[in-house]
């Protein structure tokens, strides 16, 4: 008996319907990223190990999907390594390449590598999937698309506030109220050092990063296991506890901070961010959040993550400033600040809301009843003159009951259905049916053509 067909756990399939409104995301996104000057890319699924270890703290490394080498993989490998059965002394003896965990260290290689082609600062788009070894969950998938945009080789904080515009664009375009939140890692380096454990800044910004998913207790717990001291860990809390406006806590915090020159620098960036955006009259609410961590290293600057406000739903966008990750390939000095949209965390939301425009679910807008030879032959001239007009048309391929071609429309929520019989051949005409009303017209082709296109 074969084996029932199955996906790997975190993967879907997608079936017409949902393509066609995955392609809507994509296309409102992609009109938004044209809109800003940005230019799209792709980069292989695969990159080499080298090019992904390192770039995402330890807890990233862990989440790389590793590629078996082809061929006599274990030619190398002894049998006192087998024996040992030591995962991550074996891992770069069976692999030389891994998935992409994101968008962003592919893009950091393909600058480096392609740096005499490209023009700086250099404005770049890309959706395309990537893959994570994470637990499958609601809102979490193993296989999932990123929709990234980056400026690469300007230091100006105006790409931060551009950033921000694209992504109040494309919520208002999508009709998603969300709230942006704003950080900087600057300011997470600050309060490392006020809290007197500057050495631990990765363990602090991952425990912070899980304060909305475990709680202050929690992270508190996790932050004593890291080696914090109690006296750090108490100075941390009033920061965490701040509240108020947007001007408030950065007043607050500047405060705080006053004696650390890194964490001043990250309070001015933020409130220049801030202040810019006050004057260009977002739709959605842009809030301050000394809790955002945002767990990847590669982050040195502003940090944006974005929630969606009407139904529950972990980030659904998220980016910041990275000032480095070029100089780990070899091109030092580039600076550089992306957003990423969660395609299929925003598909399940527009889902949820059921915020999807009515013609998105539509792709055929008009089908041709087949009645036999003759009729299909008087049909094809006005089929090819309908696309000739751009409708997106269909001649049902075969001879059958007129109900099960009928049902065929309906199911795929065809709106206008087409019929040439004899009376209608020898009027050169066509009958014409709105299937939303149940009206027909008996038209000419270019009547009809009028008709639809209206």
């Amino acid at each position: 008996m074969s084996q029932k067909p199955s996906i790997p756990k975190g993967t879907r399939d997608f079936g017409p319907e949902e393509m066609a409104k995955r392609n809507y995301i994509f296309n409102v996104i992609k009109s938004v990223y044209a809109l800003y000057g940005f230019q799209q890319i792709e980069t292989p699924a695969m990159e080499t190990l080298h090019t992904l270890m390192g770039k995402y703290g330890e807890e990233g490394d862990q989440l790389l999907f590793k590629v078996l080498n082809s061929g006599n993989y274990l030619a190398k490998i002894t049998d006192d390594e087998l024996r040992e059965k030591n995962a991550l002394h074996l891992a770069p003896k069976l692999c030389e390449k891994g998935l992409r965990y994101d968008l962003t260290v592919p893009f950091a290689r393909y600058v480096v590598m392609h740096r005499d082609e490209i023009q700086l600062p250099f404005k770049r788009y890309q959706i395309q999937p990537v893959w994570r070894a994470d637990r499958p969950q609601k809102g979490r998938y193993r296989e999932f698309y990123q929709c990234d945009a980056d400026v690469v080789g300007s230091d100006s904080l105006l790409n931060e506030v551009e950033l921000m515009q694209i992504v109040d664009t494309v919520f208002t375009r999508f009709g998603v109220r969300v709230q942006i939140k704003i950080n900087n890692r600057k300011i997470l380096s600050g309060m490392a050092e006020v809290m007197g454990a500057a050495d631990k800044m990765v363990d602090i910004t991952v425990a912070i990063d899980k304060l909305d998913k475990i709680g202050l207790e929690n992270v508190n717990e996790e932050l004593h296991n890291d080696g914090l001291s109690e006296d750090s860990i108490s100075k941390l809390q009033p920061i965490l506890a701040l509240q108020g406006t947007n001007d408030e806590k950065l007043s607050a915090i500047s405060d705080i901070l006053k004696d650390s020159e890194t964490g001043t620098k990250g309070v001015e960036e933020t409130r220049f961010i801030l202040d810019t955006l006050k004057k260009l009259n977002l739709k959605n609410e842009i809030q301050f959040d000394l809790t955002l961590a945002r767990g990847l290293n590669y982050y040195t600057g502003a940090i944006f993550e974005v929630k969606a406000l009407d139904t529950p739903m972990g980030s659904i966008t998220g980016g910041g400033r990275y000032d480095n990750l070029t100089g780990i390939f070899g091109m030092p000095g580039l600076s550089g600040v992306g957003i990423s949209f969660g395609a299929d965390r925003i598909y399940d939301v527009l889902n949820t809301l059921n915020l999807y425009p009515k013609e998105t679910a539509t792709s055929t807008q008009l089908l041709f009843i087949n009645f036999g030879e003759k009729e299909t032959a008087y049909c094809l001239p006005v089929v090819a003159k309908a696309r000739q007009n751009g409708i997106f048309t269909e001649m049902y391929p075969d001879k059958a009951k007129m109900k099960k071609q009928m049902s065929y429309a309906n199911a795929k929520h065809i709106p206008y259905v087409a019929l040439a019989g004899d009376n209608e051949i020898q009027a050169e005409k066509i009958t014409l049916k709105n299937m939303g009303t149940g009206e027909q017209k008996l038209v000419s082709a270019d009547e009809l053509v009028a008709i639809i296109k209206k």
